[in-house]
């Protein structure tokens, strides 16, 4: 089974086709050979051709002979994979075949046996980066390259939750929840890396990434062409942010180019409104200065949001016993962040030294200012107590104790 996507020793050398060893061999996908009561032929037949197997001939109608990459015609394993269940000894072949690709352990066999136990789109990308000795790509590379797939899908994740043009530290936790089923897998040349998305966990996620992808080419296109930005305007509503900007520009520095290819799960097929074979879509070095300043104006042009955000308040701090204060909360429910910071006056600061006291939340309107990736409330009002169960009030008053010394510390005498 390929390793989680935010695994750091992810996928470096599970890649198909011939080359060196793996550094880090992957675990053999899932328990044993998949039921082949339960495999569509037709399925295993598009998986096979989509990770480089070859069919090399069969009886026409009943069974094609399937090669696996790298090798030509009478070479290396063969199997064989009837077209239908029509076929009357479809399952002992279908056992066959999927018996051999347990047993030959190479990359293009596990990435097969993959799709069929957990059905999944996948996107895969290619990076053009300057080649090290041997024309191999260095280890810091790699990273760069896994770093930017992970912000890429998370850019399509946070999308998935809600268009914006800045999503700053808003949905993180649920979009980082979103993408715990993904799986990678890496060309040993370290140039490619394929994300599999499990159907239907992470589908939107994979439907957002389609249209954003494509949204971003045709902005950065007409931009290029025309100076204009107005396609940046409305790309937003496919999904394109300051998160995919951003994560786009990390992976094309330091390259000649990027790829990507997105392939929807043969057993589920395509989503509607998406076309059924997506055509790749390719980033250069010079798409890097629209891109650049795209994510600039997305990042002035969000509006921040009002809310009433109820929270824990788990830092206090001012420079002195009176006056205003800044407090910290970890926010229970009112906005999609995990922390605020937020600058009382002198009565809203002791009301909510006192919550902290005796373990209680507070309650507080203001404004979710994008400049600080909506970590900060500001025009607060209506600060208040708020009363909750006595299960919460104890954990809340173990955090306090635990957070004694520095309370007493930002309080300083006198409070």
């Amino acid at each position: 089974m390929h390793r989680p996507i935010d695994d750091p020793g992810a996928g470096e050398g599970t890649g198909r086709g011939p080359g060196p060893a793996p550094l880090f061999p992957p675990a053999a996908p899932g328990d044993g050979v998949p039921d082949p009561g339960r495999v569509d032929p037709r399925v295993l037949g598009a998986l096979l051709a989509r990770h480089g197997w070859q069919r090399r001939g069969g009886a026409a109608g009943r069974y094609g002979r399937w090669t696996p990459p790298g090798t030509g015609p009478g070479g290396g394993t063969s199997l064989l994979v009837p077209e239908s269940r029509a076929f009357p000894d479809c399952e002992d072949l279908l056992g066959e075949a999927l018996t051999a690709l347990a047993r030959s352990g190479t990359p293009a066999a596990r990435e097969v046996l993959t799709g069929l136990a957990v059905p999944s789109d996948e996107i895969r990308w290619w990076r053009e980066a300057p080649p090290g000795p041997a024309g191999t790509v260095p280890w810091s590379e790699q990273e760069r390259f896994r770093s930017a797939v992970r912000k890429i899908l998370l850019a399509g994740a946070l999308a998935a939750r809600g268009p914006a043009g800045y999503h700053g530290s808003r949905h993180r936790s649920a979009a980082r929840a979103a993408l715990d089923p993904v799986t990678v897998a890496a060309d040993p040349g370290g140039r490619a890396l394929t994300a599999f998305l499990p159907v239907p966990a992470v589908r939107p996620v994979a439907v957002r990434l389609h249209h954003a992808l494509h949204a971003a080419r045709e902005a950065v296109d007409y931009q290029r062409a025309t100076g204009g930005t107005d396609a940046f305007d409305t790309a937003v509503e496919a999904g394109v942010s300051r998160e995919l900007t951003e994560a786009l520009v990390a992976l094309v520095r330091g390259t000649e180019g990027a790829r990507i290819a997105l392939q929807w799960a043969p057993a589920a097929g395509a989503p509607a409104g998406c076309a059924a074979r997506p055509e790749p879509v390719e980033f250069s070095p010079g798409d890097l200065p629209a891109l650049r300043e795209a994510g600039h104006r997305y990042r002035v042009d969000e509006p921040s949001v009002p809310v009433r955000v109820t929270g824990a308040v788990v830092r206090l701090r001012r420079s002195g016993p009176r006056g205003e204060g800044t407090v910290r909360l970890r926010v229970l429910g009112g906005a999609d962040v995990a922390h605020v910071r937020v600058t009382l006056d002198e009565e809203a600061y002791r009301t909510a030294g006192h919550a902290h006291l005796v373990g209680l939340p507070i309650r507080v309107a203001g404004r979710l200012e994008s400049r600080g990736g909506f970590r900060r409330l500001t025009d607060a009002s209506g600060v208040v107590p708020v009363q909750v169960d006595d299960a919460e009030r104890d954990r809340l008053m173990k955090s306090f104790h635990e957070d004694l010394d520095f309370f007493e510390e930002a309080c300083g005498p006198g409070e």
